[in-house]
């Protein structure tokens, strides 16, 4: 059996000792978490997506919101204190994150970017966010993972 290879995102759980579960899917392309989460068997309302904006002053945030939601761009730029916050272009996802669309894990990018959760997901002990790589889900406590990126909760999408 092929050993699992570790992501980024695992190690730093591992090294902080926060436990999560592994779930792995068959996948060699982008999809979106509604489709990850029909192939991992997970709620999508417990199932969260990583999304990397730029505000107007330069600086990038990360925002952790359901899956099946839109992020509310006005909300979160006041969540982070910005006039306003943009996606950042699908090229340059990499040279920011570390990761490649579609695999974007709020841990483990190349730097600790301001991280906010949207405040739903403190309705759940655990979410589901991705493990790093696509192919990859993680399973970890709520609290213990915006803790481990210093993340806020906020409101952030459309309600």
């Amino acid at each position: 059996m092929a050993k699992e290879v570790k992501t980024n995102a695992m190690r730093i759980l591992e090294k902080n000792k926060i436990p999560y579960e592994l779930l792995t899917y068959e996948c060699d392309e982008f999809i979106d978490g509604i489709h990850v989460a029909d192939k991992t068997g997970t709620p999508y309302e417990q199932s969260f997506k990583t999304l990397v904006m730029e505000g107007k002053s330069g600086a990038y945030y990360v925002f952790v919101l359901p899956i099946e939601k839109e992020v509310d761009r006005k909300a979160a730029a006041k969540a982070v204190g910005e006039k306003t916050v943009d996606m950042i272009h699908v090229k340059d996802i990499q040279k920011i994150t570390g990761y490649i669309r579609g695999g974007c894990s709020p841990l483990g990018m190349k730097k600790l970017y301001t991280t906010v959760f949207d405040s739903s997901a403190l309705n759940f002990e655990e979410i589901y966010v991705s493990g790093g790589r696509i192919g990859t889900t993680l399973k970890v406590n709520t609290k213990k993972l915006a803790e481990v990126v210093r993340g806020t909760f906020a409101d952030i999408t459309f309600a």
